[in-house]
């Protein structure tokens, strides 16, 4: 590896006085250090040739995620084109069940901040899944923003590539047209976005803060979906979402509608191998 390519810039760590620094595991997408300064430690992920405003968009969603009451979110210390610099969040072993119930109800806090439009928590319409653009203008309603607008989309990109079949991509269309696919209207929820176990950091205290975020206003259903696909969350975390803020008729059966996006974004950067779990979520429309 060219570690030349993927060090921290250097302006980066000469405005943070960067005493020393170290890889540390994190995602697929950026590399990432743990840094020293006078101040403590604090956390550092770059890319060498990053999509436009991609850690601009990160910040941006960690800003609007830190609502009072809500889960935690890091700080960030520092934006730059090419990183990002966030307070160290020291991971601990896990919480217990009292953490878990906790981390359930500041998600639902999270989910009570509302807008007038579903799409970007701010000025800009450019998002991020993962490292796949997402189209965040604002919009009136749910099913347009995420069925017609990401959905739709990101389907006819992997039909595009030979990674989904055209039956697969009619059904798509079917699904984008159908008024109940999304459930029961709901005013727009601030969410995550992208709330897979990985984005989930729980601290030395068991306390969960929120990394990583595609933060936008959606349907709270998504997040609820997204912690479902693979594991991490204890039933605990749902049941005390439920007691706060409780989900409409039909939840459980509209999982797999709001977790096809992630589905396909996974198609898209990982391959066929999500297949079989995104013509499940088509099913019904057959």
């Amino acid at each position: 590896m060219n570690t030349r390519d993927v060090d921290p810039p250097r302006e980066v760590l000469d405005a943070c006085s960067v005493t020393s620094w170290r890889p540390v595991g994190g995602g697929s997408i950026a590399h990432s250090y743990r840094a020293q300064t006078a101040d403590g430690p604090i956390f550092v992920k770059t890319l060498a040739d990053p999509a436009p405003q991609f850690f601009e968009r990160e910040a941006a969603g960690l800003r609007a995620l830190a609502v009072p009451g809500g889960p935690d979110v890091p700080e960030v210390v520092y934006e730059h084109p090419r990183a990002l610099v966030l307070r160290w969040i020291e991971p601990g072993g896990g919480g217990g069940p009292a953490q878990e119930e906790e981390f359930g109800r500041r998600l639902a806090a999270l989910h009570a901040r509302t807008a007038p439009h579903f799409g970007a928590v701010d000025g800009s319409s450019r998002g991020y899944l993962g490292s796949v653009p997402l189209d965040l203008t604002p919009r009136p309603t749910w099913a347009s923003c995420y069925l017609e607008h990401r959905v739709y989309p990101l389907a006819r990109q992997a039909h595009a590539r030979g990674l989904l079949d055209a039956s697969e991509l009619e059904r798509v269309e079917r699904m984008s047209a159908d008024p109940q696919a999304c459930g029961p209207p709901e005013p727009p929820a601030l969410v995550h976005g992208d709330l897979w176990p990985g984005n989930r950091v729980v601290d030395t205290a068991g306390r969960g803060w929120l990394i990583d975020p595609s933060a936008q206003y959606g349907h709270r259903e998504l997040d609820l979906a997204v912690m479902r696909m693979f594991g991490g969350f204890s039933g605990r975390v749902f049941a005390a979402y439920e007691e706060v803020f409780p989900l409409t008729h039909g939840a459980a059966a509209r999982v797999p509608v709001h977790q096809l996006a992630m589905l396909l974004v996974h198609v898209l950067l990982f391959g066929r191998g999500y297949l079989p779990k995104v013509t499940q979520a088509l099913r019904p429309w057959a």
